[in-house]
């Protein structure tokens, strides 16, 4: 029984974590600091950036948090620690689903 209610709760926190989704328009507003080297519309303008445009989502949040905690190094990460320690976990959400929404 105890299993099954701990499979319960953690179904349950998942799916809330699912509904809550990043506001496009907010995340389309932020992005302009990221457009100096992402590119204006997602595709990087410097090489060996990677492109955004059409991202998933999840995996944006989580790249862009593991900067902040600089769990991610190496190569030019510190330019993207910098960046990302500047962002509310609003403004992670808001750009993840604006460069995921691109198309």
């Amino acid at each position: 029984m105890k299993k099954l209610m701990i499979s319960a709760l953690v179904a349950a926190g998942l799916m809330s974590g699912a509904a809550v989704a990043g506001d496009v328009a907010a995340g389309k507003a932020k992005a302009a600091v990221c457009a100096a080297c992402h590119g204006a519309d997602g595709i990087a303008v410097i090489p060996g950036y990677p492109n955004l445009k059409g991202q998933n989502e999840q995996y944006l949040v989580t790249s862009i948090n593991a900067y902040k905690s600089k769990q991610r190094n190496g190569g030019l990460a510190a330019v993207m620690q910098a960046q990302a320690s500047m962002l509310s976990d609003e403004d992670i959400a808001n750009l993840a689903a604006y460069y995921a929404s691109l198309k």
